[in-house]
């Protein structure tokens, strides 16, 4: 056997039971690989055809994946973990008087206040019937229009992630591919595996993802792509104009894959939008651009749009009514309140801007000592590093906690991401100035 733990099961709901008990109990890691069919068929004394339709199963509901002649091994984010495999997927915890600046977060100072809850409106009100609000259905047709994103087609979820595992789920099946930005969001290369989906890397840019690699992608059989045109988290990345039009189209001749645009920072991005999604004809036959209002509404406010096309919306909004149904009614009222409130939307504005400018101020430091690094929107800066946990450790000892690249890559070279939201500017240089030392320090260590 390949492990400790006994798989046990005379049939093949049985022994898929079996395996995904040692994973949530610790027993099996990611990455470990699973007895062959064979011999695992001939030690419980039941048919290959059992085994493997168990094995089935598993890569059905993302426990494992198939390597080919590398077998079956437990995924890198199984569907279902352990309380310890949870905890390593989290970010560390900051350690005790460290300034954080690697959970990706706003500066509080800058979110609006939240109103105090709303009451439901007297009368008996279909949440089925109706599942969005008609006055925050209006809003944020308005809100996408006005950066030029078609908005015939709209729904509403519980935040990007829960959008995005829904159309994945509705598109594709386990094993398919999906391009993914690299480096990226760790939270969608989490879940895409999770889901049981197969990890295409599309290098990025400062102007986003490089057409070179979504043709490479496209090419290898990815069936969709997730990618952010602006404020792309962790390397900044933002569409071009010229970038947009010639993503389009490597897109053209690719009318069954869908296409995913996750504008995650949108007010404050910093940036224009250029959407794949709106130039005229050459808009991919299947995709769904993606908002959320986390980042400068409020944190806890787990609510997203997405304008979409027919299909994509009919497959979406059939799953969520089988599902959770619709978004809270309350979450609805609140993010309307907001969108339409006009102090919130000049402390958003007062946001962006500062964000910007604090994002500069760190590069244009960096930039002053000879460091390079990436960041044109959004509140994120990456710095290309040789060593991240001789970086990351220095830096710690220094009263800086910065996030290791790692968690963001699946091939791309390695770095540090560095959330500037709440860094002033005099802050800047000092940190700065200390991430220098820290690379001088490192080279020294390498000989050069």
């Amino acid at each position: 056997m390949a492990s400790q733990y006994e798989i046990t099961g005379a049939t093949a709901k049985g022994i898929a039971s079996s395996v995904e008990r040692g994973v949530a109990e610790g027993a099996f890691g990611p990455g470990d690989a699973l007895p062959p069919v064979r011999r695992l068929a001939e030690y419980l004394g039941v048919s290959p055809g059992t085994v493997a339709t168990a094995y089935k199963e598993l890569r059905r509901r993302g426990v494992v994946v198939t390597r080919g002649r590398g077998g079956t091994v437990i995924a890198a984010v199984p569907s279902v973990a352990s309380v310890g495999s949870v905890a390593s997927r989290r970010p560390p915890r900051v350690p005790d008087g460290l300034r954080d600046l690697a959970a990706g977060h706003p500066d509080p100072a800058f979110l609006p206040d939240l109103p105090p809850p709303a009451r439901q409106s007297p009368g008996a009100r279909s949440h089925r019937t109706t599942p969005r609000l008609p006055q925050l259905e209006g809003t944020v047709r308005e809100w996408l229009a006005a950066d030029g994103v078609p908005a015939a087609h709209l729904t509403f979820a519980h935040g990007a992630l829960d959008l995005v595992a829904r159309l994945l789920t509705t598109e594709l099946r386990p094993g398919d591919a999906v391009a993914m930005e690299d480096p990226g969001y760790h939270h969608l290369l989490d879940l895409v595996q999770a889901l049981g989906l197969r990890t295409l890397p599309v290098a990025v840019d400062d102007e986003g993802v490089r057409p070179d690699a979504l043709q490479g992608a496209l090419r290898a059989g990815a069936r969709a792509v997730v990618c952010s045109p602006r404020a792309q988290n962790p390397y900044g990345g933002c569409f071009s104009a010229g970038r947009r039009d010639e993503l389009t189209a490597v897109l053209a001749d690719r009318p069954d894959v869908l296409v995913v645009e996750n504008d995650n920072a949108a007010a404050i991005a910093g940036a224009p939008l250029h959407s794949l999604t709106s130039p005229d004809g050459r808009r991919p036959a299947r995709w769904a651009h993606v908002r959320t209002v986390t980042k400068y509404l409020g944190t806890d406010l787990r609510w997203a749009a997405a304008a979409c096309d027919a299909m994509t919306l009919a497959r979406h909004d059939g799953l969520l009514l089988l599902t959770s149904g619709w978004v809270s009614h309350l979450l609805q009222d609140t993010v309307h309140g907001l969108l339409t409130d006009p102090a919130a939307r000049d402390r958003v504005r007062r946001a962006r801007d500062v964000y910007g400018e604090r994002r500069n101020a760190l590069r244009d430091a960096l930039a002053a000592r000879g460091v390079p690094s990436h960041g044109e929107s959004g509140m994120n800066v990456w710095v290309p590093v040789r060593d991240e946990s001789a970086v990351v450790n220095g830096l710690r000892t220094r009263g800086w906690w910065v996030a290791a690249g790692a968690r963001f890559r699946i091939a791309a070279g390695p770095g540090v991401r560095i959330t500037t939201a709440a860094l002033p500017a005099a802050d800047a240089q000092r940190l700065a100035a200390d991430f220098a030392a820290v690379l001088h320090e490192s080279q020294a260590t390498y000989g050069g």
